[in-house]
């Protein structure tokens, strides 16, 4: 079996629209990535969707998946007039044949060391020092590889923080990677959120394959008790809209929070909204993103 990838150049206002009708039309799939990459008029974006700092490349590449008996230049007349902009004339064409998908996935991820004594490691790899704290991980349908800084961040974070004995909660826990390397580092008591079932289903299926107890729930479940130790990797949006849920979370007289999935531009901001609560500094940078954290007092 094939398929076809359909490629295009448009602008910024018409990318997401364009993808959206493409889809509702019967293609498969589209996105959009900078039609400049890896030339010296690339232009990196970090950040949330729909946000000023994520305005959209204005020249912009959409990449479609269809069925190879599509007729790709009815479909895109018909999303043109669906939205009514002018067509689509220049387009590209190629035979996409069928592959294994799997494979070509799990070829992307390699072994990540962390520290001298923290690595993560895919499921489908051998790890490179077995006497190393190994986070053997499969992250299925649900965010969270160890590759992105933030990540990487927080998990540098809970290594100089955990102690043996201690509690730790991962609000927003994606593939439960942060909430196994805290009980991979002693804690007592490991407990986890997400508001994506899949991912809640992800961290099980992990915690599992590493051998850590750990609660995970989803978003639906009410959340009691405080915690040593807090860490939430998400983005700055929602960390606004939450401070009042996870400050409640941190035990009082000593529990620590960090907080990452915030650019640097953003910490100002995030560290005054958490100030009714917790005093909040930047502990590290990486690439543009920064991890917070504090202590409640």
């Amino acid at each position: 079996m094939a398929w076809q990838n359909v490629s295009f150049l448009t602008d910024a206002a018409s990318a997401e629209p364009l993808c959206d009708a493409l889809i509702e039309l019967g293609a498969l799939s589209a996105s959009i990535e900078d039609a400049d990459a890896g030339t010296a008029d690339e232009q990196p974006q970090f950040g949330e969707p729909g946000t000023p700092t994520t305005p959209g490349w204005q020249r912009s590449r959409v990449l479609a998946l269809c069925e190879s008996d599509t007729n790709v230049s009815e479909l895109l007349q018909a999303a043109c007039q669906q939205l009514g902009v002018p067509p689509i004339r220049d387009f590209s064409v190629t035979a996409l044949a069928e592959q294994n998908w799997v494979q070509l996935t799990q070829a992307q991820f390699d072994p990540i060391q962390i520290s001298g004594r923290l690595w993560i490691v895919p499921s489908w790899h051998e790890s490179p020092d077995p006497s190393a704290i190994n986070l053997v991980l499969d992250p299925g349908m649900a965010f969270g590889t160890g590759s992105h800084p933030t990540t990487r961040l927080c998990l540098e974070w809970l290594e100089k923080t955990v102690t043996p004995g201690c509690s730790v909660f991962d609000y927003g826990c994606g593939s439960g990677i942060l909430a196994i390397a805290a009980g991979k580092l002693g804690a007592r008591e490991v407990r986890g959120l997400d508001i994506d079932p899949q991912a809640v289903e992800a961290a099980r299926a992990n915690a599992e394959r590493n051998a850590v107890m750990a609660d995970f729930v989803d978003g639906s479940q009410p959340i009691d008790g405080t915690y040593d130790v807090v860490v939430a990797n998400i983005l700055s949006n929602p960390l606004r809209v939450l401070a009042p849920a996870i400050c409640a979370l941190v035990r009082p007289a000593g529990g620590q929070l960090a907080l990452s999935g915030i650019l640097r531009e953003q910490a100002d901001e995030i560290i005054a909204v958490y100030a009714p609560w917790i005093a909040l500094t930047v502990a590290d940078v990486g690439e543009d993103w920064v991890c917070l954290s504090g202590r409640k007092i």
